[in-house]
């Protein structure tokens, strides 16, 4: 087995440009545990831990770029906490610190696991991938990103560069259930991201469907309820029509981690205390 160790995002451009079966490597997480179960062999690897480029973030306008290399500790730092704090949240629920060191962004969504934890918070937010090859770079939303069960957008030569993320004004909540509180794959995950600006309250959904995605009638529903100049609180009725809507938008399975039915009553009480802490929140 060969292993090219990238000092940039060109070299390794070049690299898969010249053998597009190349593995890639970032954290290596999700794939070495693949590789230790027999179910993935790796004749070359390309290493993406040393390019200094893809574990830097900037802000531009308002928006915020983040290297794909950058870890799931990057986030909980308090400055890039503070203007993606739902991520943050996710981050420190995700493995051991070893885990949170070596993980990456870019390794999360390149799973595209229907459990990924960063994925729900992005869904939320809109956010969009940058890919770049040795022919030049595109960019895709994440919903077009992902396209299924750990499967992604990514062309045979392709990298994800980076992921361009929007800051919003207002709370934000990342809850997931587990068999336990951290370390461990979500059996339902939720993100709530307030736009105070835009006034609309957007939820991100993970665990309970092929593919994270928006939970667009409930959106529209707390969006049109919620008192965005007072952030009075809300009714139980409101909070309640609000959770159903969100449980009734999933379409959850039987697995060994969780039944369908208890992902349906996990989401919707995930939704209804991420709605309470957000709407407690101070928006303004």
């Amino acid at each position: 087995m060969g292993v090219t160790i990238a000092k940039s995002v060109n070299e390794a451009c070049a690299v898969l440009a010249e053998n597009p079966a190349t593995t890639v490597l970032a954290g290596g997480t999700d794939l070495m545990v693949q590789v230790n179960r027999g179910a993935h062999s790796m004749e070359a690897v390309l290493d993406l831990s040393r390019i200094p480029e893809l574990k830097k973030w900037t802000i531009e306008d308002s928006q915020i770029i983040l290297g794909a290399g950058v870890s799931y500790t990057d986030f909980t730092h308090p400055e890039l906490a503070s203007f993606i704090p739902a991520l943050a949240q996710a981050a420190r629920t995700i493995g051991s610190p070893q885990i949170r060191n070596a993980g990456t962004l870019g390794g999360n969504l390149a799973t595209a696991s229907p459990a990924g934890d960063t994925i729900p918070v992005l869904v939320a937010m809109d956010a969009c991938i940058q890919l770049k090859s040795s022919t030049g770079t595109r960019e895709v939303s994440i919903t077009e990103f992902i396209t299924g069960v750990k499967a992604n957008s990514l062309k045979p030569g392709e990298i994800i560069e980076s992921i361009r993320v929007p800051v919003f004004k207002g709370p934000q909540e990342f809850l997931k259930v587990g068999t336990r509180n951290a370390m461990v794959i979500s059996v339902v995950s939720l993100a709530l991201v307030t736009d105070y600006l835009g006034r609309n309250l957007r939820i991100g959904v993970g665990s309970v469907s092929p593919v994270p995605f928006r939970a667009t009638e409930a959106e529209e529903f707390i969006s049109h309820e919620f008192d965005w100049e007072t952030n009075s609180n809300l009714s139980e009725a409101v909070i309640n029509k609000f959770s159903e809507l969100v449980a009734d938008s999933t379409e959850p399975i039987d697995d060994h981690r969780g039944t369908a039915n208890y992902r349906k009553h996990a989401v919707k009480v995930l939704a209804k205390r991420a709605l309470e802490r957000v709407s407690a929140g101070n928006i303004k």
